[in-house]
């Protein structure tokens, strides 16, 4: 594999993080009536040392190269450092007006495959 095809751990986490950030495309009307606890990533990875005692891990492809000995493990679960009734304060202060509006997409959305009369407490 070549070096110019590797990706750093770091690097790989960083494009997580700003695609699961990222705003949708309609932010000004999307309600979002979603959010991520939390994001386990399980990785192959190669550990190389570099010049002057640095360390530089990278990020293998699925059929990777590298042999048997230099690859490696990893799991490394990324959390939102703020709650989601954090996030909901928010929203409910910027955006009063579409409150209601919030609650029943939300519901909708939980709700969607209940079409027998149950409640969604039923169903668990």
């Amino acid at each position: 594999m070549s070096e110019d095809n590797l990706i750093g751990l770091a690097e790989l986490i960083e494009q997580v993080k700003r695609e699961l950030l990222a705003t949708s495309p309609d932010q000004e009307t999307d309600i979002p009536f979603m959010s991520v606890d939390s994001v386990e990533l399980e990785l192959q990875v190669m550990v190389k040392k570099e010049g002057k005692g640095g360390v530089k891990i990278y990020v293998l492809e699925l059929a990777g190269g590298g042999s048997r000995d230099d690859v490696q493990k990893v799991k490394v679960t990324l959390s939102p450092l703020v709650n989601k009734e954090t996030l909901l304060g928010l929203y409910r202060k910027r955006h009063p007006e579409r409150m209601q509006e919030f609650v029943d997409k939300s519901i909708e959305a939980l709700t969607k495959n209940i079409d027998d009369g149950s409640t969604l407490g039923d169903q668990f």
